[in-house]
């Protein structure tokens, strides 16, 4: 099942990889879009709160007066505010199903998870107490069911819902309470949001530029062609027949009408609770990265890199002043970028067993050396080509003269093997990664293409030829295109000898602008 979801979702992201290119794939940064969104929404809120009237004859007039009178800046603000939000929710909602149908739930990821779910909660909160404060008649069929919701629970001593019976128990102190509300749950929103992304180095909390300023415009465009509006001024005494609901926020109210209160809780608890639970039920139980004292050097590179920070420096016990490597099991991935990252992951070491500063014991250096040299001593004459491939990548097809290597990641593939590989008999490498920004293990794939333009220690040697060395992205279901760049890497192999002097590769081709 797992399998064909993710297998759905990949067909997805490749019609939008077409559409807007896989850097600027909305798809690949759901959760950095959910911040610019959110972004948006308070710089708007802001630029409404300066004109908002706190009080209860106020508060409709100083809205309409504000999306009419200065419809050219406060309107399009207000309606900044209501698409960014919904918008926000909206890809808050498709994150969660993302990481839902891959998996990506369980063993180290379980914090995250965890404190991810309660953030809907606070999302729907700050989005319904928003549609209060514009008192029109929305606001009083959004106040009246809310409360009458609330009131089911056993909390409240006075039922909520009859502070909205008649005109005169509405008091302007409670649009005072209504905007502390909606600037105080929105707060704890943001902080939640940066605690969802504490145990994670370099966390994708902003999209790329193109994408950034392509919501933007399309948040705009929607601005200035349907314009936020407010319904008929509140009127506690009359019965609306009509109203125009927004269903981001107000799906809820429908069904408490069409069901219960009781049985509307039940269904929250139970999807609460079952989203709490998911990652007790789905251990992953892999090894973690080993740390050996005698082969490390406290160079830090492992800290840099780990993408999930499970590794911290601590003074060595024997030398105070020198800096060791820890994995915090609890957070290790098990992905092996860390091995990649390690000056000591150097096929040239001399020795009959290469024991590294941080290994994966699942996959040591010392076998992919092994693999290396016993498939260089045997393979066929004619274009030789050693391919690393990572695990979730598209797999390369057996073939005479073709070394495939599955690693756990691309990221973990030390560069020296590269150039040890073409010094010792291979025609050419090919690098087989995710797809861009789309790294199961979320940096894989950028470090690799940092350390081959020289851009992230250890790096490359210049001294490599371009011509011997491709790197390919892929995803599972993209075999057909992996067998014909690999077709087309062997006929370049054939038809053009290794240079005497090879030039240096240019892989910086492959960063992004920002990396750069």
């Amino acid at each position: 099942m797992r399998d064909a979801l993710a297998a759905g979702l990949g067909a997805i992201e490749r019609v939008f990889d077409r559409a807007f290119g896989a850097g600027a794939n909305p798809w690949r940064h759901l959760g950095a879009l959910a911040f610019f969104f959110f972004w948006i929404v308070v710089a708007s809120g802001i630029y409404v709160y300066a004109f908002f009237d706190t009080s209860v004859e106020g508060a409709y007039r100083s809205v309409e007066r504000l999306t009419v009178e200065q419809w050219y800046a406060g309107g399009v603000m207000r309606s900044l505010h209501r698409y960014a939000s919904d918008a926000f929710l909206l890809v808050v909602v498709l994150h969660l199903l993302k990481e839902l149908a891959l998996g990506r739930f369980a063993g180290f990821r379980w914090f995250s998870w965890i404190t991810g779910v309660p953030l809907l909660w606070l999302a729907l909160a700050s989005g319904v107490v928003g549609y209060w404060l514009v008192w029109d008649r929305l606001a009083v069929f959004v106040a009246v069911g809310t409360s009458e919701w609330l009131d089911w629970l056993p909390f409240f001593g006075e039922p909520l819902a009859r502070n909205f019976l008649t005109p005169e128990s509405v008091k302007d102190r409670l649009f005072t309470l209504i905007m502390f509300l909606h600037i105080g749950v929105p707060l704890a929103l943001l902080l939640g949001m940066f605690v969802h992304i504490q145990r994670l180095n370099h966390a994708d909390a902003r999209p790329p530029r193109e994408l950034g300023w392509g919501a933007l415009a399309c948040m705009i465009v929607l601005a200035l062609a349907k314009p936020a509006l407010s319904q008929a001024p509140a009127d506690l005494a009359g019965v609306p027949q009509a109203l125009g609901l927004d269903w981001f926020y107000l799906f809820f109210l429908p069904l408490l009408y069409e069901r219960s209160a009781g049985e509307l809780w039940t269904a929250a608890a139970a999807v609460t609770a079952a989203l709490l639970l998911l990652p007790a039920f789905a251990r992953k139980n892999e090894p973690v990265a080993q740390v050996n004292l005698a082969n490390c050097n406290g160079c830090a590179r492992c800290f840099a890199d780990c993408p999930y920070a499970a590794i911290v420096m601590r003074p060595r016990q024997d030398k105070p002043r020198q800096l060791r490597a820890v994995v915090l099991a609890g957070l290790c991935a098990s992905c092996g970028i860390c091995t990649g990252a390690c000056p000591s992951s150097t096929p040239f070491r001399r020795g009959e067993t290469l024991v590294t500063g941080i290994d994966m014991p699942q996959q040591p250096v010392d076998s992919l050396r092994e693999t290396l040299e016993r498939w260089l001593a045997s393979a066929a004459p004619g274009p030789r080509v050693a391919a690393f491939s990572c695990s979730r990548a598209a797999r390369s097809p057996a073939q005479d003269g073709l070394l495939v290597s599955g690693l756990i990641c691309i990221g973990m593939l030390p560069p020296s093997f590269i150039e040890y590989a073409l010094r010792n008999g291979a025609d050419g490498v090919l690098l087989v990664g995710c797809r861009e920004g789309d790294c199961a293990y979320r940096l894989g794939e950028r470090w690799t293409i940092e350390r081959l333009a020289g851009a992230r220690e250890p790096h490359l040697r210049p001294v490599v030829s371009a011509e011997r060395l491709r790197f390919v992205r892929t995803g599972r279901g993209d075999e057909a295109v992996l067998g014909r760049e690999l077709v087309e890497f062997r006929a370049q192999l054939a038809e053009r000898p290794p240079p005497a002097r090879p030039r240096a590769a240019r892989w910086d081709e492959h960063l992004s602008s920002e990396d750069r």
